[in-house]
């Protein structure tokens, strides 16, 4: 059972890393979110695959500032709430009423706990 835990949680880590390097060339999704994911899985999988992460040379500070200090920058938290207010309208555009509550909700819950996270 070990073994396919391990093999799960391998597979789940290299799922993440495929979407923060999509994330990289499409600016509505994270980056780092799922590198921290993808360091997690690989951390309860291959360790050494999670070190390779923290090390990486342009993503690599940011996880670890996480890992360390639980700690955003605040160029992070300005992006992520920016993100997060486009959202709204953009609901509200697309979708109307009652959808623009989701992305709304998400805002006044996760907003002030991004904000307040160290630097």
């Amino acid at each position: 059972m070990r073994h396919v835990s391990r093999h799960a949680w391998m597979a789940a880590g290299l799922f993440f890393v495929a979407l923060g390097t999509i994330g990289i060339f499409l600016p509505v999704m994270p980056t780092v979110v799922f590198y921290l994911l993808a360091a997690w899985c690989f951390g309860k999988s291959h360790p050494e695959w999670a070190e390779r992460l923290y090390n990486h040379p342009t993503h690599g500070h940011h996880l670890r500032a996480w890992r360390d200090r639980r700690a955003i920058s605040r160029k992070g938290k300005v992006s992520a709430l920016l993100a997060m207010s486009a959202s709204v309208p953009f609901t509200w555009f697309t979708l109307g009423w009652p959808w623009v509550l989701i992305p709304a909700g998400v805002l006044a819950v996760i907003g002030p706990w991004i904000w307040t996270r160290a630097e």
